[in-house]
Formats: C-alpha cells, sequence, structure tokens
C-alpha cells in the first residue's frame, strides 16, 4: 500500500496502537501518575490563592507557566519549518539514510508519506501547544477575577477560584498531549531507519514515558511524607 511493505504497515500500526493505549491508560486510569497528582496540586493552590491577598506570587506562577507552553508552540513551528524544508531534499536525504549503517533504502514517495507523517505530528503538537498557552491566559484572567481574600462573599471566591484550578488544570492537559507528541515524534525518526528500529524506539518512548508517570524521582517527591509520619 502506498509503496510501504507489510512490515512497514505492521510498524506504523505498533506505533499508533502504543500511543493511543498509553494516551487512554495515563488519561483515563492513571490515578497515581504523577500527571494527575500534580492536578491536584493544582486544585490546592488555587484554593490557598483564594485565601491570599497579595497574589503577585500566583501571577508570576502563572507567568511562568505561559512562557514555557509559549516556548514549545514557537519549537514546534520549527519543527514544522524543518520537515517542510525535507520534503525539498528528498534525494539528499535518501542518500544520507542509505549510507548510515543501519539505512534503508526506500522510494521517494515513501520517503514523502513519512516525513508528511512527521509533519502532522508536529502540526498536532503546535495546535496542543497554542491551546494550552490560551487556556492559561483565561487560567490568569480568572485568577485575577477571584474575589478578594476580605471579601464578604466566600462562596463566589471559591467558585471561582475552583474554575481556575479546572481551567489550569485543562491548560496542562493539553500542554502534556503536545509534549507527550514531541516524544513520539523522537520514536518515529526511527521509521527512517527501519520497520524493526521503528518499533524498537517506539516501546523505548513508552516505557520512558510510562517509567516518569508511576516509578521516577518525581513521583516519589509528591510521595514524600516528613520522617516518623505516617501518609494520611
Amino acid at each position: 500500500m502506498f509503496g510501504f511493505s507489510l512490515i512497514d504497515l505492521a510498524a506504523f500500526c505498533f506505533f499508533a496502537g502504543a500511543w493511543t493505549v498509553y494516551h487512554f491508560a495515563i488519561e483515563r486510569a492513571g490515578e497515581s501518575g504523577v500527571n494527575r497528582m500534580m492536578s491536584q496540586y493544582r486544585m490546592q493552590w488555587m484554593t490557598q490563592m483564594a485565601e491570599r491577598e497579595v497574589r503577585i506570587m500566583d501571577s508570576a506562577i502563572m507567568a511562568s507557566l505561559q512562557n514555557g507552553t509559549a516556548f514549545f508552540a514557537s519549537t514546534s513551528l520549527l519543527a514544522i519549518g524543518a520537515c517542510a524544508t525535507l520534503l525539498g531534499s528528498i534525494d539528499d536525504m535518501t542518500k544520507i539514510a542509505s549510507d548510515l549503517p543501519l539505512g534503508v533504502a526506500a522510494p521517494r514517495a515513501v520517503l514523502e508519506l513519512k516525513i508528511i507523517g512527521l509533519l502532522l505530528i508536529f502540526g498536532y503538537a503546535f495546535f496542543k501547544f497554542a491551546w494550552s498557552y490560551r487556556l492559561f491566559n483565561y487560567a490568569a484572567i480568572l485568577l485575577g477575577a477571584t474575589p478578594h481574600a476580605r471579601d464578604p462573599d466566600a462562596r463566589e471566591r471559591a467558585r471561582t477560584a475552583g474554575r481556575a484550578g479546572r481551567m489550569s488544570v485543562a491548560a496542562a492537559r493539553h500542554f502534556t498531549r503536545g509534549q507527550r507528541a514531541f516524544f513520539f515524534a523522537l520514536a518515529y525518526l526511527g521509521w527512517f531507519l527501519g520497520p524493526l528500529v521503528f518499533m524498537a524506539m517506539t516501546f523505548f518512548v513508552m516505557l520512558v514515558m510510562w517509567r516518569r508517570q508511576f516509578a521516577s524521582d518525581a513521583r516519589d517527591a509528591l510521595q514524600w511524607e516528613p520522617p516518623g509520619e505516617t501518609p494520611s
């Protein structure tokens, strides 16, 4: 199909399946993962913010999150431009790939489709980062709209702070999806060296991401308890 061998198609199906399974495993069943634990702290942050009279620190943190998201959105555009450049240098790329130790000769049309696939991954990442940046803007507005700590309407203060927390969680979710696309793009590069390398790199990337969620020092830090105390 389109010049791809059966093993190429099998490798692509493995890649797409791994991405899909990981996505649903983390977002639907990852209760003990770092992402879900940090979402709880985001909500706690906004609860604490609502009780502070001075919120300069909260605004600075939100600005930092926005700047980080903007950086990745810009990087996505650079990657899209690089992919577009590769489409105009197929002949040179074919020669370079064939000279590599694991290089596999492929028809021009196949290489073009592979590059288009990589371009689509970075395009997806850009949309996720751009939307995440917008959501962080919304969260910043909600933060600013949260009534003062001395405001007598405690219910409205809690409501607006909760909305700000949920907006921040949504922004982080889309940022994570964009970052996940970057990681899987690294695995996708293995396809240019052959389908077996493609599958091996896909498995390796998924394993690394899984470990960061469920068996990393970051997760240990989130579960740390002072000596002599037991978790509540």
